[in-house]
């Protein structure tokens, strides 16, 4: 495959997976905090989605996914193989996007007076965010690629 197609294809994979992982983790996010409000859904999804797309125009992730598996010989395809790059991709996202969004809610919860620690907030939130985010792209991942390859 070429490389200019190669470009659009994980163009659109960053576009899918940044605006999936987003939505899912502000969701998640809001409502653990137990304090879930639209406009605080709506900055969060909109700082995140954009977080997401400038790693991905920045992180070449597919080929970084695709060389750790060939080093450890893993084939394209195989479970083992989705799980590293999984694990790779939830480990590159994850922890910014978490950090940013613990930190918009830290700070405005602080402007409100409440007596919060930014580290009893990111610990548990980093951790479930991990979780929730290996597990959607462990399943998005393979859909988005068929779909953007145009595969059925």
């Amino acid at each position: 495959m070429d490389s200019e197609k190669m470009k659009k294809i994980g163009m659109k994979m960053n576009i899918l997976m940044g605006v999936s992982l987003s939505f899912a983790l502000s969701l998640v996010g809001n409502l653990m905090s137990g304090h879930f409000t639209l406009p605080g859904f709506l900055l969060s999804f909109a700082v995140s989605t954009v977080i997401c797309l400038i790693i991905g125009r920045f992180i070449p992730i597919g080929r970084i996914t695709r060389e750790a598996c060939a080093k450890r010989g893993f084939e394209e395809g195989t479970t083992k193989a989705r799980l590293l790059s999984t694990l790779i991709s939830d480990s590159i996202y994850t922890p910014v996007m978490t950090f940013i969004m613990v930190l918009l809610a830290y700070l405005s919860a602080k402007r409100g007076g409440a007596p919060v620690s930014f580290i009893t907030m990111f610990i548990p939130s980093l951790f479930i965010s991990y979780i929730i985010g290996f597990a959607l792209v462990y399943v998005l991942e393979p859909l988005y690629l068929k779909l953007v390859m145009g595969k059925r």
